[in-house]
């Protein structure tokens, strides 16, 4: 019988600590591979077919090691402990604060610090299922990792089933009180080069949280009626991208998060929808989690090279299934503290298809 899905493993290079790297290579027999490292857990490569059957790289990222380690914008990264920012890199929990790295310009705490997920070496385990290939990345964050309290172990599954979706599943759990809030980072390009501005998007949210100077949210819940952050009919990235409004001239773009109409909270919802018409490729991302950061790829300017071709500004989208941004600092927004003897649970889904 042969089998929907495949799982191939190879050497990626070494760190510059010495330790080796390995790439997992995922694929169904629909023409969908997705390339995964145990560093960070990066998606390398994700291919899927256009609608004339043609299949390019559709995620940003480079062709070796060594520029993921020193140089990469998160590129398709896992992330954590806590995604996005937090203000001053501060929090308190149970009456005592928290002081963690400053590691975006020196005022605000990112994508988990210095070392978040993004940088540290998992340990992987595949295996194929009658449907899908799964990999399991396993890390524990040791107590005082990055400043943050408690030993949390942590567990993704990657799963590419045989109807070209991709889910990343998380698990974790904690010996004591910590604020936890996984994403997955890649930046997509359904087109597989140029920029993205003609890629038609839909959110499915009716409600977004603006942001100060510093990309914080100011703990405003806004409509987005009646503003550019309305995506609940699809339209081009870039339609409204070069107005105008405070907010995207803030960002140098669109980097918010989007409340997600849930029917049922901690349920599969879908939250996006982006079409790419000269190749049909449609994404669609369903998730659990409440939020869901939307990023036009404001800060690539072309010094970053892969894959045959330069990041040059807005060539690439990001869309970060998340919980609030700043949460432990924002009392309107959902709290994020995980405690001993609960689980950590969150689930997202890219689907790819094509139009007619």
């Amino acid at each position: 019988m042969t089998e929907i899905c495949t799982i191939t493993k190879s050497p990626y290079g070494r760190l510059q600590d010495g330790r080796a790297v390995e790439l997992y290579t995922l694929q169904n027999n629909r023409g969908m591979s997705v390339g995964i490292i145990t560093y960070g857990g990066i998606i390398t490569s994700l291919v899927c077919p256009d609608r004339d059957g043609q299949c390019d790289d559709v995620v940003l990222g480079f062709d070796t090691l060594a520029p993921y380690e020193t140089d990469s914008p998160y590129f398709g990264a896992l992330i954590g402990r806590v995604g996005n920012r937090l203000a001053d890199g501060r929090f308190e929990l149970d009456a005592k604060p928290y002081q963690l790295a400053l590691n975006e310009n020196g005022v605000s705490h990112l994508h988990g610090g210095e070392c978040g997920f993004d940088k540290v070496l998992w340990q992987a385990e595949s295996r194929i299922t009658s449907d899908a290939a799964e990999l399991a990345l396993r890390y524990v964050s040791a107590d005082g990792d990055q400043g943050y309290p408690g030993n949390l172990t942590v567990e993704v599954v990657y799963r590419l089933t045989g109807d070209n979706r991709l889910f990343a599943e998380y698990r974790a759990t904690t010996d004591a009180p910590t604020p936890v809030n996984l994403t997955q980072h890649s930046y997509f390009n359904l087109a597989g080069k140029g920029d993205v501005l003609h890629h038609e998007l839909t959110l499915n949210a009716k409600a977004y949280t603006p942001i100060d100077q510093h990309l914080i949210p100011t703990g405003e819940i806004a409509p987005v009626a009646n503003t550019p952050f309305d995506f609940r009919v699809a339209k081009k990235i870039g339609a409204e991208l070069d107005t105008s409004d405070a907010q995207l001239t803030l960002a140098g773009g669109y980097d918010h998060n989007f409340a997600v109409n849930q029917a049922t909270a901690g349920e599969l919802t879908r939250a996006a929808r982006v079409h790419e018409p000269t190749t049909g490729r449609v994404l669609t991302l369903h998730t659990t989690a409440p939020g869901v950061q939307f990023y036009s790829g404001n800060f690539l300017d072309g010094s970053l090279q892969g894959k045959g071709r330069d990041f040059t500004h807005r060539s690439g989208f990001c869309l970060e299934p998340q919980h609030f941004p700043d949460a432990p600092n924002q009392p309107n927004f959902a709290d994020i503290t995980l405690r001993p003897g609960e689980e950590y649970r969150s689930t997202l889904c890219f689907s790819f298809s094509t139009d007619t």
